[in-house]
């Protein structure tokens, strides 16, 4: 199911602004980013999480993990604002708040490269991302039976569904790392999920099951997803839209099949002209 902006008479607060471009959840307007006098990040104006589950595609370098970190401050922009809509309509200025801060509204992002407590279980790792502040120390969390209560069920379902058969073990396998990486992100029940390529390192099956939970998600709850991927097949098959970056802008946007045939996209990234 696909989500469709809402008809009639458009106002301000609407999924569709007056001149007919459809507004996301997020807006970033003229956001800036440099690393030693190189601008990796040069924004003017993109929205993000209008079209269900979207795609940023790009050579590496290009600016596109970066660009997820400065929606979610774990880096601060240069210039710019970053604005989020959690019910799509008003708007939060993300820029300068805490990464708990930014959390707490709905907004959450797996990582590409992942660290974790070395002994800790699998069944306890995913406790410890869905526990609240005040249950966030070992101590409490074992003994916190209410938290156990109340999770259960979404424990359940994501290690039935992506068959984690040892969840009183540490994760062993960077598969298994990798999925419990977004297992966390979603126990947070996040409205707005970047996902910095979800799919590296899994076996082709794991691959299937992300990337069908990630379709379902969108279909039955009130959740945008953003997805940073090299792996195009995974592009082309689930999002609904794509934006394509290079040199730290976003050159060219729209549905996978425009992007797909761009001669822009082609020369720059898939290393062909057609003339």
């Amino acid at each position: 199911m696909r989500r469709r902006a809402r008809q009639g008479p458009t106002t301000m607060t609407d999924t569709t602004r007056p001149d007919g471009d459809v507004v996301g959840r997020f807006h970033l307007e003229g956001v800036t980013k440099a690393f030693g006098g190189r601008t990796v990040v040069d924004i003017a104006d993109l929205q993000l999480g209008a079209h269900g589950i979207e795609g940023i595609i790009g050579p590496n370098g290009a600016g596109k993990t970066t660009l997820m970190n400065v929606i979610t401050q774990a880096r601060r922009p240069d210039s710019g604002r970053v604005i989020y809509r959690p019910h799509r309509d008003g708007g939060v200025e993300l820029t300068g708040m805490k990464a708990d801060e930014i959390a707490r509204l709905g907004v959450v992002k797996t990582n590409q490269i992942i660290t974790d407590f070395e002994n800790l279980t699998v069944r306890d790792s995913m406790l410890l991302s869905a526990a609240r502040p005040r249950y966030e120390r070992f101590w409490v969390l074992n003994g916190e039976k209410t938290l156990r209560s109340d999770t259960r069920r979404d424990l359940a379902r994501y290690l039935d569904y992506f068959r984690i058969e040892q969840p009183d073990d540490p994760a062993l396998s960077a598969g298994e790392t990798k999925l419990l990486d977004i297992i966390r992100c979603l126990l947070l029940k996040p409205r707005f999920l970047l996902m910095d390529e979800p799919t590296a390192g899994l076996a082709d099956d794991q691959t299937r099951r992300v990337m069908d939970l990630m379709t379902q998600l969108v279909a039955d709850e009130d959740i945008s997803i953003v997805i940073v991927e090299h792996d195009l097949g995974v592009i082309w098959e689930i999002c609904e839209f794509v934006h394509f970056m290079a040199d730290g802008k976003i050159v060219e946007q729209g549905p996978p099949e425009l992007i797909r045939t761009s001669k822009t996209v082609a020369a720059k990234y898939l290393g062909h002209d057609d003339g």
